[in-house]
């Protein structure tokens, strides 16, 4: 009976309605508003980004290979120098055998290897100070003597030994040291900037602070020497520690140097066999937590990568695949200290150039991969043009 006088009564409803319009005036449907069209407001350009992808289309696969790589040769001539950067190399790591006698002597030896002033090469060395100095006009403290400073003295001494890089033609430190140790037997013990996570975190931020805007940072030997007894120089040290230990402790001067805006980590030959028994260098899984969990989004560059060759250990004694492994599990640059000549040491250019270059077409190194890679140094170098006088 409910349903039957519902609708009923929708019935005569409707019948009303309609009955009371047949009559009525027609209502006219609103008009649009007339508005002007409004205009799209452009999407910015990058022109570091628009530069790096136009440079990158130019590309062969070998080339992209080859701009992966920084390297060394001794000697304070830049012919050298200059010819592994016409090879297309996109770095150069100077020692101690390229150094001059004052800072004009050394700018006029980089300005004198550099060969494209729209991209220039990425020039580092590692200018800790204290024990690890290679520039002997570089008057700022060390580690030592900033340890037992507050964080203050240590953006002050990274400010003037940046001002100092930069004046001698240097446009990357390797000379941040984000371990931590304690113990006073470890091979880094020195050259660290805290005893502990806290501390050393502190001054790290600061050390990137203090060279902002003058030469590019880099924090190493990720993910942590300090916990790994060793050397590895001529071994593969391992840490006891597992994930969560190591993010309460070693992580620690990492995320800040990282939150400080350093722009490059470096990836050291050492392993923690409760993440990945592979040493970080060669690691998909820290090169995943560097930029997933610490969420760093620059250049990632190895340790020397001749140094796991001079462990001894028979799966890393060809050169070739290390270099492979390195930029599949996410290496960005491949640093080299070669002699005069690579072959000395085992090495050749072409055959690096031509492993990872064969990698990437078998599918074993993903075209994504590569190219990430370039995209990133590539950005970086062409940064020195648009952001570091």
């Amino acid at each position: 009976m409910r349903t039957r006088l519902l609708l009923g009564t929708a019935a005569v409803l409707a019948i009303s309605l309609l009955s009371g319009c047949s009559g009525a005036a027609p209502v006219a449907a609103p008009k649009p508003s007339a508005s002007p069209s409004a205009t799209p407001t452009p999407t910015p350009v990058d022109p570091v980004a628009a530069f790096v992808e136009s440079r990158m289309a130019q590309m062969s696969v070998e080339q992209k290979a080859a701009s992966l790589l920084m390297l060394h040769a001794p000697g304070v001539d830049p012919a050298p120098l200059r010819a592994y950067l016409e090879q297309g190399a996109s770095g150069l790591i100077l020692m101690g055998d390229n150094v001059p006698a004052n800072p004009e002597e050394l700018r006029a030896l980089v300005g004198g290897a550099q060969v494209d002033a729209e991209l220039p090469a990425l020039v580092a060395i590692d200018e800790e100070g204290g024990d690890v100095q290679r520039l002997p006009w570089d008057a700022a403290p060390g580690a030592e003597t900033l340890r037992a400073e507050p964080p203050a003295a240590t953006t002050d001494a990274f400010s003037a030994r940046a001002a100092t890089l930069a004046a001698s033609g240097l446009n990357v430190n390797f000379g941040i040291v984000a371990d931590v140790t304690a113990d006073p037997d470890s091979f880094i013990a020195s050259r660290v900037l805290g005893t502990d996570p806290i501390a050393a975190g502190e001054r790290v931020a600061a050390a990137v602070t203090g060279e902002q805007g003058t030469v590019f940072s880099t924090l190493k030997h990720f993910p942590g020497h300090g916990a790994a007894p060793g050397d590895s120089h001529s071994s593969v040290p391992s840490a006891p520690l597992t994930i969560d230990e190591w993010r309460a402790g070693p992580a620690i001067p990492f995320q800040d140097g990282i939150d400080a805006g350093a722009e490059l980590v470096m990836t050291g030959h050492l392993a923690y066999p409760a993440v990945d028994a592979l040493p970080a260098s060669l690691s998909p899984e820290w090169h995943r937590i560097l930029r997933d969990e610490l969420g760093f989004d620059g250049v990632v560059v190895t340790d020397d990568m001749l140094m796991l060759g001079d462990n001894g250990l028979p799966e890393y004694a060809d050169p070739n695949e290390n270099a492979v492994r390195a930029v599949a599990s996410g290496a960005d640059l491949l640093l080299y200290v070669l002699p005069a000549d690579p072959a000395d040491a085992g090495i050749s250019v072409d055959g690096l150039v031509g492993a990872i270059a064969a990698a990437v077409s078998s599918g074993r190194i993903p075209q994504a991969r590569l190219d990430d890679a370039v995209e990133r140094v590539l950005t970086l170098r062409r940064d020195l043009v648009e952001k570091v006088s």
